[in-house]
């Protein structure tokens, strides 16, 4: 499961993008597309660079 955030974040980044573009033509709000947007973007870097490793102790 956690193999397909990243991709199901970016397909979201995708459509984010498309909305963004929606609000520079004055058809959605601004207000409302660039916080998605960045808020998108943010969970799509993070979700790819999250390494989740197992730390054990050393003897």
């Amino acid at each position: 499961m956690q193999q397909t955030y990243p991709f199901l974040f970016l397909i979201i980044t995708i459509f984010a993008f498309f909305m963004n573009v929606l609000g520079l033509m004055q058809l959605v709000p601004l207000y409302v597309t660039l916080p998605f947007l960045f808020i998108s973007i943010y969970l799509t870097i993070y979700s790819f660079t999250n390494q989740n490793t197992y730390r054990r102790r050393m003897r």
